[in-house]
């Protein structure tokens, strides 16, 4: 008995241990590291667009999702002089529709910020990019993954760097014929029909959504014997509303070099592995960018110059099999009395009718919990995107 207790002694002894010694870790950082310009994007020698994202760099406690840079001055130039000027907005976004570049020539990036001070990049050649071969997707039991095909039949490429926007066609729960109409206190007066003849309003009945891709999508035939990618870099989780109607993806790849593929590397683990004692740590992040006007300040970003390709493929709820997308929807019956209305629907949205009398006048309506389940525009636009079908 006593060895019995003493054991039992000894266990509750190391628990209350452990949890008197388990305290919060908080990090040390060098404030330095705040407030760094970050430049993201690439220079695009093929057809189409240059968007560079110009940002600084926020503390771990920062509550700030982004810090625009704002107001600067962007150029691309060339080793024979030519320079092309880039248009800010307000997201920190800077943009030409078109670069002429010339495939002996090397460029950089050159940046001046409202305070002043100078930034630049290296020089560096253009980079050709294969095209895609195709976009495969493989349906599991937990969703949908997306792959990857490529190959480079010259062997020279070895490095990739992916980026995608996905777009979707969402449509409500509900159709909706009635509304109510309202006072300039916001108190229900009457239920009327949407429109004279009675039908449902279709605008707020089909949408579409799109998001662009957050993560960094990287990969590399280095130990292969042939340039040739088979990677997935997209999954769709079961019972998602994308692929409750019509889904498309849009694939762009980029050729990067050895040295840039290091530094997405870094960045990846940096923003994307981190959050235990177990993960890899963040690291260094050194790039082609830097600062003219203070050679010993550091700037996060690594800009080459490289033909953008793309391929988009659709996939539609038909081709996937036992989907089960549930919008979580639901709506109860009213009488169309203003006191039944104020007390049971007031804060409900009106879908349609559910009993007439004998003039064809609504005496009972349905109306639904939620109005994201009868107007689609919230969090979408009902504007069809020009690739749709």
């Amino acid at each position: 008995m006593k060895k019995i207790l003493k054991i039992a002694f000894s266990y509750a002894a190391m628990m209350m241990l452990f949890v008197c010694c388990k305290q919060e870790y908080i990090p040390s950082v060098n404030k330095e590291n705040a407030n760094l310009l970050v430049v993201e994007g690439f220079l695009n020698s093929g057809q189409g667009a240059t968007t560079i994202r110009l940002s600084r760099s926020v503390e771990l406690t920062d509550t700030t999702q982004k810090k625009f840079e704002l107001g600067a001055k962007v150029n691309v130039e060339g080793e024979n002089g030519s320079s092309f000027a880039l248009t800010g907005n307000t997201r920190g976004e800077y943009s030409i529709a078109q670069l002429p570049l010339l495939n002996n020539v090397k460029y950089r990036l050159h940046i001046k910020t409202v305070d002043g001070k100078e930034y630049a990049s290296d020089f560096v050649p253009i980079k050709i990019t294969p095209p895609i071969d195709s976009i495969t997707w493989q349906r599991e039991s937990e969703g949908v993954r997306l792959y990857v095909n490529t190959h480079d039949p010259q062997d020279a490429t070895k490095y990739y760097q992916w980026e995608f926007e996905e777009t979707w066609e969402f449509r409500s729960a509900y159709y909706s014929s009635l509304k109510y109409v309202r006072d300039n206190s916001n108190r229900i007066t009457a239920l009327v029909y949407r429109y004279p003849d009675h039908s449902v309003d279709t605008t707020i009945y089909k949408c579409w959504k799109t998001l662009n891709s957050t993560s960094i999508i990287i990969g590399s035939s280095e130990n292969l014997s042939t340039d040739i990618i088979y990677l997935p870099f997209h999954f769709i989780e079961q019972g998602s509303e994308k692929l409750s109607v019509l889904y498309s993806i849009n694939l762009k790849q980029y050729a990067v070099s050895h040295e840039k593929y290091l530094f997405l590397q870094k960045m990846k683990k940096n923003t994307e592995q981190t959050g235990s004692l177990f993960d890899p740590q963040p690291s260094q992040l050194s790039g082609n960018i830097h600062c003219l006007t203070d050679p010993n300040e550091s700037v996060i970003g690594y800009i080459e110059i490289t033909q953008e390709q793309t391929q988009r493929i659709f996939i539609s709820y038909s081709q996937v099999s036992n989907w089960h997308y549930d919008p979580g929807c639901a709506q109860h019956e009213i009488d169309n009395q203003l006191d039944s209305i104020a007390k049971y629907g007031a804060e409900l949205t009106p879908t349609y009718p559910t009993a007439l009398d004998a003039f064809g006048g609504v005496v009972k309506f349905n109306a639904a919990i939620d109005v994201k389940c009868v107007d689609c525009r919230i969090g979408r636009t009902n504007q069809k995107p020009p690739f749709w079908p």
